[in-house]
């Protein structure tokens, strides 16, 4: 099926070899992800899961290896567009001869046996749309984090790839001799091309493949129409909800930061990061939108993964980040086999992150967790139990709020008392002291809320500057933090209060450039930041419609709409000349951003209809 595109349709003309940029469609199914660009090149695909070696890395090299094209002879057009609401991407094709093909792209995923069905599976389907066209396959996959090109085997309908210790195959009704050999292949009819773990495919290629297109479009579909969305901005929404969805490793229900490692946050600049990991500091965020989506199962899934790394945590000391499946460990280092994106290396695997003191993280699990108190909707409800080991956290937020930390941008070279992570410490305590009198805890309701007041007192004193005539980012301090926007949407400060505006302007005019903001102005580890900061900005949304600036408000949401690529996607970072975007990709916190954004400011459903 051709499906209707939600997004408007980019035309790019044909290059001899994978392009590098971030004009990418993602898809997935809660296990693996991939990236495909706008000639319907796979370019970034880890397997078997989202933190695991990269079998297709073009994207972060600059040979001509590492990704899987189905090429178009004297191609000359280019239209991709997912199929509606669904993460099933179209690439059509089009030759100088009138030729036209379509690419679809999806990774199976719908109900089977009383059970999500999420294989490590990517299926290619290549269907001739008009013409006479002439394509060539190019399979040409990485292992080692492309060190070595994996060997291959080949049977009558597949082709082995074995490397790692790991085997692929690749089932296809396509001539293995023809992918093989990279041979010229008039189009016909159609083929299809299913990669996924060393498993004999015991019926038609064909047949397994549109059976599971037909299942898949059905789940996406069914759960799009489950989403509670705004009535302004409908697809938007829709497609930044699919690709949290997409984000999530549901064996655990781990929610990444990205899908990349080491996509630079700005040109040549060694911000290049792995986030193929959980932060702690999104958590709150997540769960928060996930909540007013009405994804119920996913947030119940990630508070899920969330309590139990407080249950393990050591000592209840939390860290930043962790792997997907809880790991605490993880080791940063830099690989060399692959050159970086547009060879801007390095390459690093792993994220010393993990190590560092950020005390934001007490506050963003207990703010993720009082969820389970308060939603009747969830199977396990949080109680007594749940708010013991929550209190933990609590008494750690007490002592550390107002200690030194990295702060939630991760310094790597100071420690300060960071004013947000002093909040965040707050918010702890303030959701104990919430969540104790709804379980009409009276003693602990009153212990904690005691216990808030007191930071709260501290905060105030401490981080208010009277010279800015603004809270600033660290006790003492005299510069301005984007994570300060936030005060009002963590109940720190009421909107209207006269120092949450003048904080609001005095961020605004330390750090918006254009329409965007940055995170900070001051020059860190790595010197001076040189691209926005996408969350940042919708934090800035956020506020502005908060104090009363909604016309302004609804324009910078409208030109962060029309900063996103082609088919709706967000990155970390962007230069705020020419809208390129920059860092990992696509970034959870981006597309989070965006749906609360449109959840805040579009008018209501009564009002408009």
């Amino acid at each position: 099926m051709a499906g209707t595109p939600t997004i408007p349709s980019n035309v790019t003309e044909s290059t001899d070899m994978p392009s590098t940029s971030l004009e990418l469609g993602l898809i997935g199914n809660c296990q693996i992800g991939a990236l495909i660009d706008t000639d319907g090149r796979i370019v970034w695909c880890c397997l078997p899961r989202f933190d695991g070696d990269p079998f297709f890395s073009r994207l972060m090299d600059t040979t001509d290896r590492g990704y899987f094209a189905i090429e178009l002879q004297d191609q000359v057009e280019s239209r991709q567009y997912y199929q509606r609401n669904t993460a099933i991407l179209c690439t059509e094709l089009t030759d100088k001869y009138g030729g036209r093909i379509r690419i679809t792209d999806f990774c199976p995923r719908f109900r089977l046996y009383d059970r999500t069905f999420r294989p490590e599976i990517v299926i290619r389907r290549v269907k001739c749309l008009s013409g006479t066209p002439v394509i060539r396959i190019r399979l040409r996959p990485t292992t080692a984090y492309g060190e070595r090109e994996p060997e291959t085997t080949r049977g009558s309908h597949h082709i082995r790839y074995l490397g790692q210790g790991r085997v692929t195959r690749l089932t296809t009704d396509a001539s293995i001799t023809h992918v093989l050999q990279e041979s010229p292949i008039v189009l016909e009819g159609e083929l299809n091309f299913a990669l996924g773990p060393d498993e004999s495919v015991t019926e038609s290629v064909n047949a397994m493949c549109q059976r599971f297109e037909t299942q898949t479009t059905t789940y996406w579909q069914e759960w799009a129409r489950g989403l509670a969305i705004p009535f302004e901005w409908q697809n938007e929404v829709i497609r930044a909800a699919t690709t949290l969805k997409l984000s999530t490793f549901e064996d655990t229900g781990a929610v990444i930061a990205a899908m990349t490692t080491s996509v630079p946050e700005a040109a040549d600049t060694q911000r290049n990061w792995d986030y193929r990991y959980c932060w702690l500091r999104d958590a709150y965020f997540v769960v928060h939108a996930l909540n007013r989506l009405g994804t119920t199962a996913t947030m119940e899934n990630y508070l899920n993964y969330i309590i139990n790394l407080v249950v393990g945590a050591a000592e209840h000391e939390l860290q930043p980040l962790y792997g997907i499946g809880g790991e605490t460990r993880i080791e940063e280092k830099e690989v060399r086999g692959l050159a970086g994106y547009r060879g801007m290396g390095p390459v690093r695997v792993g994220n010393a992150a993990y190590h560092q003191v950020q005390h934001d993280v007490y506050g963003a699990v207990v703010l993720a967790a009082n969820q389970a108190f308060f939603d009747e909707r969830l199977a396990r409800p949080g109680d007594e139990a749940l708010f013991r080991r929550l209190t933990i956290l609590g008494e750690q937020a007490a002592r550390l709020f107002d200690k030194p930390d990295a702060g939630i941008w991760e310094y790597r070279g100071r420690a300060r008392v960071h004013t947000y992570s002093s909040i965040m410490c707050w918010a702890a305590c303030d959701r104990l002291a919430r969540i104790a009198a709804h379980l009409e805890l009276d003693e602990d309701a009153t212990r904690w809320r005691q216990q808030a007041d007191r930071m709260h007192d501290v905060i105030c004193l401490e981080a208010w500057s009277e010279s800015r005539q603004a809270f600033t980012e660290s006790f003492g301090g005299d510069t301005m933090d984007a994570s300060l926007l936030l005060m009002h949407e963590l109940g720190f400060l009421a909107a209207d209060d006269p120092r949450f505006v003048s904080t609001v302007e005095a961020i605004e005019a330390e750090l918006r450039r254009g329409d965007h903001l940055f995170r900070y102005a001051a020059a860190d580890d790595f010197g001076d930041p040189e691209n926005a900061f996408n969350i940042c900005t919708f934090w800035y949304i956020d506020a502005l419609w908060a104090i009363g600036r909604r016309d302004e408000a609804r324009r910078l949401f409208e030109n962060m709409l029309e900063c996103r690529n082609t088919q709706g996607l967000l990155s970390e970072d962007l230069d705020t000349t020419s809208h390129e975007l920059w860092g990992n990709f696509p970034q959870t916190y981006s597309m989070v951003g965006l749906i609360n954004s449109a959840l805040h400011l579009s008018r209501s459903w009564e009002e408009a209809v």
